[in-house]
């Protein structure tokens, strides 16, 4: 039993577990009734998993929830709906396909006769899009509007909701522009008034100091601290999301690298957005030969973006590419490989490894050109390459012959890096190296990322985590909405400045 009339909804001790990993772990949450709730925390922390649980997409593995003093329990999101919960998604959940008037009324249509009622859905349409100053004609097709408009229709299908008690906003304004944000903060305020509670996650720190009331923060899936906004500052904000526990070796370079030769130039590079926007804006960075650098920058910074332009998977980009001194046209991605590039992908169970091969297969798949005699497989060279591999970043199996799921997250992780190096590149391209492997593991991962720039490959690691980019990179590149807004080495990596840097939106407020 929970009851405290100015606390709309109150989780206790949730626990979230997914297989190999425990995505929330005992964490309780006050959403405070009429204010704005703003939630925190570093990629990973567990916020969206929370409001997935509250808006009835996920279930808690443990722990409970309350509302107006009783225990509540949503199988599903029409359950939680039914108590007066909606969600803004982060991801748009629009049918590209249907009219901007269907998209917003789906799962709440008028009825006539038995018959849908489409004369009052394109009239409720105008009036929501016209309160969010958004006039877009109703019939038009969702996927032919650009993205901040769509962002606008997946509020407008929220705020139709007569019952409305609880709005979750997660990153709603990612894809809008200066003047959509504030419309959108004059519609936040007047549901205020009429006595909604919402809960609000950005990534624009200037934004939770404008609209927030009240600011809770997660880190690694827990509940760290919570204070009313007025009584606080950004550093606040920042030390509890970074923590001042986990500390890795910085390892020590023999290369000078102020004396190295630039091995990769990226200059203006920019890629469209589907439907507007750009997912890199004007990108431009250099890396060293034998230099490990840094790429930080929060979900939808454009990190991943930039590592697949580098690969050839995206041939819409512009901008130019020097490589080795020489402007490069970007081909394929076996061209790419043979030119010099590989990449360990972020995902490494779906775009790193093949499950249904072996550990060999699996290590040597993506350099096979090299063990062929004349239309046949070499298969002695295949795996002695693959054995000198293993020896040579410790990858611990028994048989190399085993299947590629009998290895632990952190040595699947070593035979995804060794396929990448045994294709002998002159650039790896490591996207979340660490992610989802045990502190013992990444230590490992990063003795390999050492080892190998000090034998002269350049190498450019993406992480979404402060501690570990600091501790391997010898040069920091800031992203931010697709932006390059931060170029730090030396004493000026720390972690205020990158996170500042990484929450600069738009360039203005925390970050400028």
């Amino acid at each position: 039993m929970f009851d405290n009339p100015n606390v709309v909804l109150h989780c206790e001790k949730i626990d979230k577990i997914y297989p190999g990993t425990k995505a929330l772990d005992g964490v309780s949450f006050d959403l405070l009734k009429g204010k704005v709730n703003v939630l925190i925390g570093e990629n990973g922390a567990g916020k969206s998993t929370l409001m997935k649980m509250i808006a009835g997409i996920e279930q808690p593995s443990a722990g409970k929830m309350y509302m107006d003093g009783e225990e509540v329990f949503f199988k599903d999101t029409n359950a939680a709906r039914a108590k007066g919960i909606g969600i803004i998604h982060q991801e748009l959940s629009l049918f590209p396909n249907m009219t901007v008037y269907q998209n917003i009324f789906i799962g709440h249509e008028f009825k006539k006769k038995g018959f849908l009622n489409d004369k009052e859905h394109i009239k409720g349409a105008e009036k929501i899009l016209k309160r969010l100053e958004h006039e877009i004609p109703p019939e038009t097709m969702v996927g032919d509007l650009r993205v901040g408009q769509q962002q606008m229709v997946e509020i407008a299908r929220n705020l139709i909701q007569d019952d409305l008690k609880i709005l979750i906003m997660d990153e709603p304004t990612s894809s809008l522009s200066a003047a959509e944000v504030k419309v959108l903060f004059k519609i936040m305020r007047e549901l205020l008034q009429e006595g909604i509670s919402i809960v609000y996650i950005s990534h624009r720190l200037e934004e939770i100091m404008e609209i927030g009331d009240h600011v809770t923060i997660l880190r690694d899936g827990k509940y760290v601290a919570d204070a009313e906004v007025k009584d606080i500052e950004l550093s606040w904000i920042v030390e509890n999301m970074v923590g001042k526990n986990t500390q890795y070796h910085r390892f020590e370079r023999s290369i000078d690298l102020d004396k190295a030769e630039k091995i990769l130039e990226i200059n203006h590079l920019s890629l469209p957005k589907k439907g507007g926007g750009w997912l890199l804006d004007d990108v431009s960075m250099y890396l060293k030969k034998g230099e490990v650098l840094g790429v930080y920058g929060l979900l939808g910074a454009g990190r991943s973006e930039l590592f697949e332009c580098l690969m050839g998977m995206h041939p819409e980009h512009t901008g130019e590419i020097i490589f080795e001194g020489k402007p490069m046209k970007v081909g394929s991605i076996s061209d790419q490989i043979r030119s010099g590039f590989a990449m360990v992908p972020e995902d490494r169970q779906r775009q790193g490894l093949i499950q249904t091969l072996d550990i060999c297969k699996n290590t040597s798949i993506a350099s096979m050109q090299n063990y062929r005699k004349g239309i046949f497989l070499n298969s002695k060279a295949e795996e002695e390459a693959v054995e000198g591999q293993i020896r040579d970043i410790h990858i611990k199996v028994a048989d190399k012959k085993l299947p590629i799921l009998s290895l632990s997250g952190g040595n699947q992780q070593k035979v995804v890096i060794g396929k990448g190096l045994l294709t002998k590149p002159t650039v790896l391209l490591l996207d979340e190296p660490s992610r989802g492997i045990d502190i013992g593991a990444k230590t490992e991962v990063f003795e390999i990322i050492h080892e190998f720039s000090e034998r002269g490959l350049s190498i450019i690691v993406v992480s979404s985590e402060l501690k570990e980019i600091m501790a391997i990179a010898d040069r920091i590149y800031v992203l931010s909405n697709g932006k390059c807004t931060g170029e730090l080495a030396g004493n000026e990596i720390n972690e205020d400045i990158l996170v500042r840097r990484s929450y600069a939106g738009l360039g203005t407020g925390a970050g400028a």
